[in-house]
């Protein structure tokens, strides 16, 4: 018996309240977007062979119902989270929120500055191997494109 992989996006379950959870993905599926194309997809294709209903949860909680909130913006809410995860010592997904960041149109000096204000609150250490984090992407996001070499 082999294991599939699931690459489709997760799909809302067919249990009773179906429309509500519905419109949870929906709203987080939107928002996800809006932070980076493809990324709800992404985490089907990550998690859909081991834990394709995390990969739902994920869409529908955090950001179907936590970002969907009014009061903060994108905006605000991706430099909450950049600053909890840097004080977390997440490094993997301080990565992932600094692109998202990047892709809303946050400056990277910006970013910086978040960063360095967790040596104040988080330590040291922890905002010193964030700054590295942002090092490294901002390192690979000003890398050329690599060329196919069929070209």
């Amino acid at each position: 018996m082999t294991a599939e992989t699931n690459t489709a996006a997760p799909t809302p379950p067919a249990t009773a309240g179906t429309e509500d959870n519905e419109n949870r993905f929906a709203r987080g599926a939107r928002i996800q977007a809006q932070l980076e194309p493809g990324l709800t997809e992404g985490l089907a294709s990550a998690l859909g062979d081991v834990a394709p209903d995390f990969a739902r949860y994920t869409v529908e909680f955090p950001f179907g119902d936590v970002y969907a909130r009014p009061g903060l913006d994108l905006r605000a809410r991706q430099i909450a989270t950049i600053a909890a995860l840097a004080t977390l010592g997440e490094q993997r997904q301080l990565e992932a929120h600094l692109r998202f960041a990047l892709n809303i149109g946050v400056p990277r000096e910006e970013l910086v500055e978040v960063l360095i204000q967790m040596a104040v609150y988080a330590g040291w250490p922890r905002a010193i191997n964030a700054l590295y984090t942002a090092r490294d992407l901002f390192r690979s996001l000003d890398q050329p494109p690599e060329r196919d070499h069929a070209e």
